[in-house]
């Protein structure tokens, strides 16, 4: 079971560095193709841009290691020193194509850039740090980081997975409805077989 640590430092990009959260992302494999810009590219343009052309945009979306910058795409999470965790926590509108990923913002009546509603929309583990809990930590950091920067409400994407499942980062990343349930997050849509929305409410 993947439980939250309690050892584990999560701080806002702009106190990392480049280098910490690329550690994390490593060099090859979904997360250093994707850097984050899923929900921030048009479709088209994020399955054919060149790794390099998606890392340069996540690069320039936070002041990394800036500790003084108003804005941050996420956290980076460390154990005793170490950068191993990723979760990208902004307001929902810094993610135009959200609406792009059929989420039922018409249907629940929202609009997609109503500032007070923040998104959890990615997870990355580094490698050799997997199944400990980092992700379900980097999650109830990014609650707290939404929290004090004033969110109204918190939003996360996640999907549904069988328990004891092996599933592949691909489908993951946008976390586990286990893991959000878990946080008091409660499904306000189900806009695909296997994807949910999940919402809690401070």
């Amino acid at each position: 079971m993947d439980l939250p640590l309690p050892d584990l430092v999560a701080v806002p990009g702009n106190e990392a560095s480049w280098a910490d959260v690329q550690a994390v992302f490593g060099q090859r494999g979904g997360p250093a193709a994707c850097s984050c810009q899923r929900f921030k590219v048009p479709g088209r343009m994020h399955w054919e841009a060149p790794p390099e052309e998606l890392r340069a945009r996540f690069r320039m979306e936070t002041d990394w290691g800036n500790p003084h910058a108003g804005t941050a795409a996420g956290l980076v999470g460390f154990l005793d020193g170490e950068p191993v965790g990723w979760v990208a926590v902004e307001p929902r509108l810094a993610y135009p194509y959200l609406k792009r990923q059929r989420l039922a913002l018409q249907e629940r009546g929202e609009r997609l850039e109503d500032p007070g509603v923040w998104s959890i929309t990615c997870f990355v583990t580094r490698a050799g740090f997997r199944r400990r809990g980092v992700s379900s930590a980097m999650l109830r950091a990014a609650v707290g980081h939404a929290r004090d920067r004033g969110a109204r409400a918190i939003e996360g994407y996640p999907m549904l997975t069988e328990e004891g499942a092996d599933v592949p980062w691909g489908e993951t990343h946008v976390g586990t409805a286990r893991q959000f349930a878990r946080e008091g997050f409660v499904e306000v849509a189900h806009p695909t077989l296997r994807r949910l929305v999940m919402r809690l409410e401070p």
